[in-house]
This record gives C-alpha cells, sequence and structure tokens, in this order.
C-alpha cells in the first residue's frame, strides 16, 4: 500500500525537478510512512510513499526491470503475484525482489498492455516504458484504489490523491460547477469528474495510456451481463461460499500483522469465519460502537460483533466514543480530497485509527451488499407489485397525501420506518430507473434547481450513464450494476480508503474479488433477493458457518447518529457553518433553501441528515480547499466562533 504520483512532458519543462516530486510525496506521506522513492528520466518522473506489507526488506518503489528500460510504482496489492512468478520465471524473467510490484514489469514485457488482464488485487499503478516512451497509469477493475489526472497541453500529472497534484506549482484549485451538482445529488462526485476543475478521476477498469500519438482510455474490463440460468440453486450456494473463501484467504497474503472490522452483520461475520478457518491463531478484530443516548443506541452493534468474536474465538477490541465532530469533520475532509456525505467516513476513520495500534492490514466486508442485494431500496419492485394492486384513486387521493405528512427520522425504528414508506409511497408511480433514484439521490433534480443559485452548463448525470450501460434483462441485477458503476467505487471505496490510509493501515475488500464479482453479475436475481429476504443466496452459503442468529438479524448501516446530533449538540455548528451570511458572500447556493432544509429536518418533517451533512461538508471543504484554512485553524474556528 502506498501513495504514488508522477509527472509526464511534452518537451522542456521546469516541473521535472526532485524538489516537484518530494512536495506531491510530502502531502501524502501518510499513506507510505516506512519509505519514499523516485525515478526522473527523459521526460518523465515517478514518486512513491510506501506502507511496506509484503518483502518489507527489498521492495523499495520505484522498481525497474533487468536492462533499466522499464519503470513502475503501484499502490494497493497483487494478490496473484506468486502464481504470476513463477509463470513468468518457468518464461525465463528475472526477479530481482519478493515484491508483488514487480510482477507487474515482467508482465507487460510478455503479454504487452494486456498484462492488466493477468492482474487478481487492488490497484493504481504507473508504468514508464523508456524505449518506446510511453506511460500507462491504471486502476483495478473495481475502483478499490483511487487515480487522479490532470492534463494541460504540456503535462499530464498524476497522483493517488488530488492534494498531491496541487501541490504542483501552477495548479490551482478551482471548484467545477458540474461536479457540485452531481456531489449535491449524490452526495459524492462521480468519476470521471472530481470536484476540481480540470482534475479527473480515472474510471476503474480502465489505463491511460501516453505516448507519441497522444493520450487514449482504454476499458479492459467490464461487468458481464448475460445471466446464467443453468445452475441449481444448490450450485450456486457452492459456488458463492466457495468464492468468499478464496477470496478472503488470498487476501491474507502480508509481512505485517493483520485483522477485520467486524460488526456482527453477515458480510463481516462471513469473513471473519473464513479468516478464523484459514489462521492458526486467533483473528483480531476490531468494531466500534456509540454511547448510549437513544439515538447511538439504535446504531450499536456491539452486542452483535461481540456474539461472531466469541463464536470464532477472535482478538476482540472495541471502541465506544462520542466524536469531537467539530475537530474530526476537517481533518477528515481534508483527507478525503472531495466532499462526501456519508457518515461512514468517521466510523471508518475512528475505527481504523484504533486497529492501528496492532495491525497494518484489515479486512472489510465493503461489496457484500451491491453483489448480493443488500439494501432496502432493492425491494422498490417487490412491494410495487402489492402497492399496484390498490385502486390508483387511494394512492393517488389517500396514501399520497398521507406520505407527504409523515414524520421521518433515521434514528427511531417507527419513524425509520416511516421515512423507507414515505420514499416508496412518492415514488411508486415512477418508471423504475427514475423510482430507484428517488431513493438514493440527496437533493432531486427540482431541489437542485432551486438549491443552485445559476444552473450549471453541463448537465452530466452519472446515473443515466450507469442505466445506459447495463443492459441486463434482469431488473435486479440493472439496479446492482447501477450501484457498482457508481456509489461503490466513488462513495463507498473512495471514502474507505482515504479514512484507513489517513491511519496508515490497509484495507482489503474480499467481496470485491474479481471472480466473485464476474460470479454475482451472472446470478439470477431471484437467488439474491426471494420474496424479502435480503442476501438471500448469501446467507444460505453462510449457513452452516455464521451463526443463524447473526445470518438474521436486522440490518444496520455502518454510520454514525448524525442526524441526531445536527438537532442536538451540533445545532450551533450547523447555524454558523450555514448561515445566510456564509451562504450569501459563497454566491453557490439559494440561502432561502438551504434554511429551509434546517428547518425540515430540526422538526422532523423530513429527514435530512443527509442533505445538511452535503452542505456542511461542502462548506467546510472550500473553506479548506479554496480558501486555504488548514483543517486545524478550521476546527480552532468552530469551537471558537460556534461551539463556545
Amino acid at each position: 500500500m502506498c501513495g504514488i504520483y508522477g509527472i509526464l512532458t511534452r518537451g522542456d519543462s521546469q516541473l521535472l525537478n526532485t524538489d516537484v516530486l518530494r512536495r506531491m510525496g510530502d502531502v501524502i506521506a501518510y499513506r507510505g510512512p516506512d519509505d519514499a522513492g523516485a525515478y526522473i528520466g527523459n521526460g518523465v518522473m515517478l514518486g512513491m510513499r510506501r506502507l511496506s506489507i509484503i518483502d518489507l526488506a527489498g521492495g523499495h518503489q520505484p522498481i525497474s526491470n533487468e536492462d533499466g528500460t522499464l519503470w513502475v510504482v503501484c499502490n494497493g496489492e497483487i494478490y496473484n503475484f506468486q502464481d504470476l512468478r513463477n509463470s513468468l520465471t518457468q518464461r525465463g524473467h528475472v526477479f530481482k525482489t519478493a515484491s508483488d510490484t514487480e510482477v507487474i514489469l515482467h508482465l507487460y514485457e510478455e503479454y504487452g498492455d494486456d498484462f492488466v488482464n493477468h492482474l487478481d488485487g487492488m490497484y493504481g499503478f504507473a508504468l514508464w516504458d523508456g524505449k518506446r516512451e510511453r506511460l500507462l497509469i491504471g486502476r483495478d477493475r473495481l475502483g478499490i484504489k483511487p487515480l487522479y489526472y490532470l492534463r494541460d497541453r504540456k503535462h499530464l500529472i498524476f497522483a493517488t490523491e488530488a492534494k498531491s497534484i496541487l501541490s504542483v506549482p501552477g495548479v490551482s484549485a478551482d471548484i467545477d460547477e458540474v461536479a457540485v451538482r452531481q456531489y449535491l445529488s449524490l452526495g459524492y462526485v462521480p468519476a470521471p469528474y472530481s470536484i476540481f476543475r480540470g482534475i479527473q478521476k480515472l474510471p476503474p477498469a480502465c489505463m491511460l495510456i501516453c505516448d507519441r500519438n497522444g493520450e487514449q482510455i482504454h476499458q479492459y474490463w467490464q461487468l458481464p451481463q448475460e445471466i446464467d440460468r443453468a445452475c441449481s440453486e444448490a450450485q450456486w450456494v457452492e459456488q458463492v461460499r466457495e468464492g468468499l473463501r478464496s477470496a478472503v484467504t488470498s487476501q491474507m497474503v502480508s509481512d505485517v500483522p493483520l485483522g477485520a472490522f467486524l460488526s456482527g452483520g453477515v458480510d463481516s461475520s462471513s469473513i471473519v469465519a473464513f479468516m478464523s478457518k484459514h489462521n492458526d491463531a486467533p483473528i483480531n478484530t476490531y468494531a466500534i460502537g456509540f454511547d448510549s443516548d437513544k439515538a447511538g443506541s439504535f446504531y450499536n452493534e456491539l452486542p452483535f460483533a461481540r456474539r461472531v468474536a466469541e463464536y470464532y474465538g477472535t482478538e476482540h477490541k472495541e471502541i465506544v466514543v462520542r466524536p469531537d465532530v467539530a475537530e474530526l469533520l476537517p481533518r477528515l475532509l481534508w483527507h478525503l480530497d472531495e466532499p462526501v456525505a456519508d457518515t461512514a467516513f468517521i466510523t471508518t476513520f475512528l475505527v481504523s485509527e484504533f486497529a492501528k495500534k496492532d495491525v497494518t492490514v484489515i479486512l472489510s466486508g465493503v461489496g457484500g451488499d451491491e453483489l448480493f442485494g443488500g439494501y432496502r431500496r432493492y425491494l422498490g419492485e417487490y412491494w410495487g407489485r402489492y402497492y399496484n394492486y390498490l385502486p390508483s384513486w387511494v394512492r393517488s387521493s389517500i396514501l399520497a397525501p398521507i406520505a407527504k405528512v409523515l414524520p421521518s427520522d433515521r434514528h427511531s425504528p417507527l419513524l425509520n420506518l416511516f421515512r423507507y414508506a414515505r420514499s416508496f409511497m412518492l415514488a411508486s408511480n415512477l418508471p423504475p430507473n427514475e423510482r430507484y433514484k428517488t431513493f438514493i439521490e440527496v437533493f432531486d433534480e427540482k431541489s437542485l434547481n432551486n438549491l443552485l443559485a445559476k444552473d450549471a452548463a453541463n448537465q452530466f448525470d452519472a446515473l443515466d450513464s450507469a442505466f445506459s450501460k447495463a443492459g441486463s434483462s434482469d431488473s435486479l441485477n440493472n439496479l446492482l450494476h447501477v450501484d457498482i458503476l457508481t456509489q461503490l467505487p466513488d462513495d463507498l471505496l473512495m471514502l474507505t480508503d482515504k479514512a484507513t490510509m489517513a491511519s496508515s493501515i490497509e484495507c482489503r475488500v474480499p467481496f470485491l474479488d474479481h471472480n466473485l464479482v464476474e460470479l454475482s453479475a451472472s446470478m439470477p436475481s431471484d437467488f439474491k433477493i426471494k420474496g424479502r429476504q435480503l442476501k438471500y443466496i448469501l446467507k444460505q452459503a453462510m449457513k452452516d458457518v455464521v451463526p443463524e442468529d447473526i445470518l438474521h438479524r436486522q440490518k444496520r448501516g455502518f454510520g454514525a447518529p448524525m442526524g441526531a446530533w445536527l438537532k442536538d449538540e451540533l445545532m450551533p455548528l450547523v447555524n454558523y457553518i450555514l448561515s445566510s451570511e456564509t451562504i450569501e458572500q459563497r454566491g453557490l447556493l439559494q440561502s432561502k433553501v438551504v434554511q429551509q432544509t434546517i428547518s425540515l429536518h430540526n422538526e422532523s418533517r423530513e429527514d435530512r441528515t443527509d442533505h445538511l451533512l452535503a452542505l456542511i461538508n461542502l462548506e467546510l471543504w472550500m473553506r479548506m480547499y479554496i480558501d486555504g484554512q488548514s483543517p486545524a485553524d478550521l476546527t480552532d474556528e468552530i469551537k471558537r466562533e460556534a461551539l463556545h
């Protein structure tokens, strides 16, 4: 695990010097506190910061081939590197390290640009071919590792994190208003956009190839769309169990201590189960909970995690927190590069910081919901069949008006049920794609038009784009495909990578082993959700592995009770950060709409947790990246002016 960065130039450039490369690395030193390396050649320079995981003594990067004509830096892990190494050695290749990264060089020598199809892992890499004067930068199939780049007439600048690019002389932090609209719509900025004008995210499963002929982006993998209807349920059960077991064991390769996040849900419990079976010593597991107030109790999963830990005899540790949000938000948003309206970045960071005391590698259950149907929003079609039996006049004249006045709050079981019922009834008459968008959007199109002070010129819609690529005849699999193309890489995986690396810890995600992902994509959806039972096939696969009460417990999100905090102790922060004066000075949003959003949430007329978090994080982000405040200075200001 590392942070990589570099610059390719067309002609002479003053940017090709060690000082610029050092600045790009210093700003992300937390990603690689163990080592730093650099290569400067003819028109190119590559750099890296290394967190040593495999071949601790000999894995220094950049790494060259035998004659020094190829150089590579890589962030991530290649899990099948031993098999690849053995095969390449038999073909005559000579290795000088025991590092997984070196196999990339020899694969390129052997297979050319097709080398990337041989990789099984999570990675962002840059490979320089000196003989052909070509640079390849690439990202893994699911987008587990991030990769940003900026192109101008003379340079290609790339890095694992956008802040490395911003450290290059002449690069300014300007906000992209099209990306802002997407962010406020989805709660994250979808690729290929970033929040910074001119800086793009390389999409998952893509390579950017730069040579004398110019630049091109090559997509080397895509999710299969053909459904296999020949397998029986028993066959699917066996394939899922074996696929997950194989993914977990392959991702346990490490020369440093490793552990697992454990929430006590099906996904994390399944991973811990296979880790425990594969390891002779007890596995280290880590869980987080919030203090015992009403909202914190609703999110508290510690009893479930404790049950699983005792069942498998893990070395289990728990942390119960009431975080200093005023201190955390600026700090974490700086690490994230881009604002995200998802409280999971808080819990992920806190539990990572806690686990770092013991381990350097952690396994997580991220991805299980997207593969096997774990979100309630996937039940829209199921409930719709029954709801549409009702006469249309009952739905439109009675139930829809009731839905509009239902109170909602995500920190109370009853009000949370009202929240889901409200969303479903108000969207029931829409086409399936539009109905699904209402479940996952933060601000819908009408609200955005009212919120934004001016309209963005380019009306790019990431969800419409994803739906156009999801061509399965299976409607639920289309929804899963859309999530895998959008929310998974640009929200969940982005925040997971950056929140864990902020604590210098590597997070691996076995559910996103590409073989398991391909298996899931080919499975008919009625095996994933049976009736209204979510994750049916995964639960069947783990039936004799994970305790029965854990398999069928009620799902909780891996987040924080932010909505309750915003109504209570964080209300002064809300009023200060989103004051009418601040909003009007920015000129980006309509102050009246922002104040209405605050009122709706405080009065529990509508749950506006995500909306407020999106607005707060956007303003905090702008104060740091646009105005130039440091996270520490911003925290001091908030505590002094708002929370005194």
